[in-house]
């Protein structure tokens, strides 16, 4: 699975849900590729593979939260079907780096910086190095401000 072509693999997933009269994958795919036109639309150029992966995550995190706030209201048909919709989203996804990875390059980040001063502000700078090494849509945000936090303080 190549990262670039996303766009591709999306449309292509769209054409054989509707080939193979499969309609929840269909809109849910169709559904997927209107949020990135939106996105293209608020930018100068088309949605980058990162950003399209990122709508994607979030359509699919959305889903999830769905279908917990289904089964909570004794909805367990909704619930489902919202299940099957995030894991339809999910398997166009690239997998996520392991917090052993975050770590490593936390790590890497930590020791180019010289720490000192306001946490709040060596917080900031790790995170925009971080970013800068990693690409923001292939993490768990809240994973690496965790870890951030718990290597900054365990250094200082």
């Amino acid at each position: 699975m190549s990262y670039s072509d996303i766009r591709e693999r999306l449309m292509s997933g769209v054409k054989t849900a509707m080939k193979n009269k499969d309609s929840v994958t269909s809109t849910t795919l169709r559904s997927a590729l209107s949020e990135v036109y939106a996105a293209d639309k608020t930018t100068a150029s088309k949605a980058t593979p990162s950003a399209i992966i990122s709508i994607l995550r979030k359509a699919a995190a959305r889903r999830n939260d769905s279908a917990a706030q289904f089964i909570k209201a004794s909805r367990p048909d909704l619930a489902e079907k919202e299940r099957r919709e995030a894991d339809i989203l999910s398997a166009f996804l690239p997998p996520l780096l392991s917090e052993s990875d975050i770590d490593r390059v936390l790590k890497e980040v930590l020791v180019e910086q010289s720490i000192t001063g306001d946490p709040r502000k060596a917080l900031g700078m790790v995170f925009k190095s971080f970013y800068s090494k990693v690409d923001k849509s292939s993490v768990d945000t809240d994973i690496v401000k965790k870890r951030a936090e718990a290597l900054l303080a365990s250094k200082s």
